[in-house]
This record gives structure tokens, C-alpha cells and sequence, in this order.
């Protein structure tokens, strides 16, 4: 069972990382990704946490929801100015963020 878990824990960071190399040029789907990096972190965290029987990794789950929910929100009010002054959410104008 522990194994099982392990296993889609490890299939979750493997495909958010590989969303983010392929992905490029959408802001959108790479937000996304580091989110569900997040997430299965957060699922490693619980499932360690009830095989060892310890509370600990529960909490410290919880204290990185709040983070990302942080995170989530502020990624989203750049996304939305970024879609303001360039009228897309296309990265292949990144140029335009070093001036």
C-alpha cells in the first residue's frame, strides 16, 4: 500500500516537471504545474506521516497549503496584469519583462 501511494506521489512531481520543460509558452500551465508540484509534495508529506505515526507531517502539510494558496493568489494577479499590458499569456514575448 505504501508503495502504491509512493508511486503516484512520484508520478504527480515527474508530470508537473515534465509540464514545465515541455511547456514553455504558457504561463498558465506552468502556475499549474508548480502547484500540483506542491500538492504531491503535500501527499508525501501525509503519506510519510501516517507510516511513521507521527502528526508532524500533517501540520507542516498544512502550513504549505497556506503558502501556496498565497502563491496561487499572487501568481494569478500577475497573470492578470501580464495578460493587461501584452493582451496575451503567450511567454514568447518575455523580452518585454527585462526593460
Amino acid at each position: 500500500m505504501f508503495s502504491l501511494q509512493f508511486s503516484v506521489n512520484f508520478f504527480l512531481l515527474l508530470l508537473s516537471i515534465t509540464n514545465i520543460l515541455i511547456n514553455k509558452q504558457n504561463i498558465l500551465m506552468t502556475l499549474m504545474s508548480i502547484e500540483l508540484m506542491l500538492l504531491s509534495l503535500n501527499l508525501n508529506f501525509i503519506v510519510f506521516s501516517v507510516y511513521l505515526d507521527d502528526i508532524y507531517g500533517q501540520i507542516f502539510s498544512i502550513f504549505i497549503l497556506t503558502v501556496a494558496a498565497a502563491e496561487s493568489s499572487i501568481g494569478l494577479a500577475i497573470i492578470i496584469l501580464y495578460y493587461r499590458i501584452n493582451n496575451t499569456l503567450s511567454l514568447e514575448q518575455r523580452f518585454l519583462l527585462k526593460n
